[in-house]
């Protein structure tokens, strides 16, 4: 069966009921109405090379060594339990209602255009537990890598952006959803259903030379039976939508935020958030925890390695918000909310 969509949802409604899994849709031929910044255009791309501030200065460069690593075992986790594992860039492994989840999953050492990751993954490939879901954010080569998505079982579900279901389909996979922004699946857990909520970023999409924004993009809202939350923001930069998926998703207990690929500003203000903007972020959304993401792992613009984490520990700590509350998570570490206790307890 295949449904004629309006127009996208751009606008917030209230949360409503859950769509079919698998549902085969038309989408318009473009979304580039839900940029919120203009595309770099030739004139920025040849400012850039002229600059020569692509990717970290050779003394920066001496900081990789020292990029945190530490890699341990998947955390004991139940039905009650909100956990996170950090394997590097935006891919987590995320137990949430019983259910284990990726999110944005890249295993593979080099992506296309991009040098080779400078940290190992940080959970074995062999060490993952049956995979429930995974749900992508868009469609760029570090958040979208088919290398890694090939090495799961074909009836895996995978969780989309709107226009992406036919790219996973001619892959051969079976359990193909994609959503439009604000619109939602559940999947059985053992507690009860999990929801996943698809929701906005301000970014953009592109995988060719002719597909620039033809899918969407966004993050997404994770929320177990008992209503504990996780927020996978994807990659974004900052703006609006974080105050209004806020309002929309209140008591967020978690929220994996990006802090990394931000220099220079002048073109990545509006696709990738800095440390300040994402910890902003964060109490936009009224989210309990910030867990930094998208930085020691590939080298994708001029910002010294290790600056990230130097610059969101010290917003942080300028909020005075608990220190505890900020998980920086070595590549490979782990977090864990309790059942029915929302401290902290865990690795690192």
């Amino acid at each position: 069966m295949t449904e004629q969509t309006e127009r996208p949802l751009a606008e917030p409604r209230p949360l409503g009921e859950p769509r079919p899994l698998g549902q085969v849709r038309s989408w318009p031929r473009s979304f580039a109405d839900r940029l919120t910044a203009p595309l770099p255009g030739v004139r920025a791309m040849a400012r850039l090379a002229r600059e020569g501030r692509l990717r970290p200065g050779a003394a920066a460069l001496r900081e990789v060594p020292l990029l945190p690593v530490e890699p341990g075992p998947l955390p004991a986790a139940d039905a009650g339990a909100l956990a996170v594992t950090w394997a590097g860039h935006a891919s987590w492994v995320v137990r949430v209602g019983g259910l284990t989840v990726l999110t944005d999953p890249v295993w593979s050492r080099r992506i296309l255009g991009t040098p080779p990751r400078v940290t190992p993954v940080g959970v074995p490939w062999e060490a993952l537990p049956r995979i429930d879901a995974v749900v992508i954010s868009h469609n760029h080569y570090d958040h979208l890598d088919a290398p890694t998505l090939k090495r799961l079982p074909r009836d895996t579900p995978l969780l989309l952006p709107a226009g992406l279901a036919g790219w996973a389909r001619r892959r051969r996979f079976t359990r193909v959803t994609d959503l439009d922004w604000w619109e939602a699946v559940e999947l059985p857990g053992p507690a009860g259903p999990v929801r996943f909520d698809f929701v906005p970023a301000h970014h953009w999409s592109k995988r060719t030379l002719t597909d620039t924004c033809r899918s969407l993009w966004g993050g997404w809202v994770l929320t177990a039976p008992d209503g504990r939350r996780v927020y996978f923001a994807g990659d974004t930069g900052y703006g609006f939508w974080f105050e209004r998926i806020g309002e929309r998703y209140p008591d967020i207990d978690v929220a994996l935020l990006p802090i990394g690929a931000y220099d220079p500003r002048w073109m990545l203000s509006p696709v990738h958030t800095d440390p300040e903007e994402a910890v902003r972020a964060c109490g936009d959304l009224g989210a309990r925890v910030l867990a930094p993401m998208h930085w020691a792992t590939f080298l994708l613009s001029a910002e010294p390695p290790l600056e990230p984490l130097r610059r969101v520990r010290a917003a942080w700590a300028a909020t005075g918000r608990p220190r505890e509350d900020l998980w920086d998570l070595p590549v490979g570490a782990s977090r864990v909310l309790a059942e029915y206790d929302r401290s902290v307890t865990g690795l690192l």
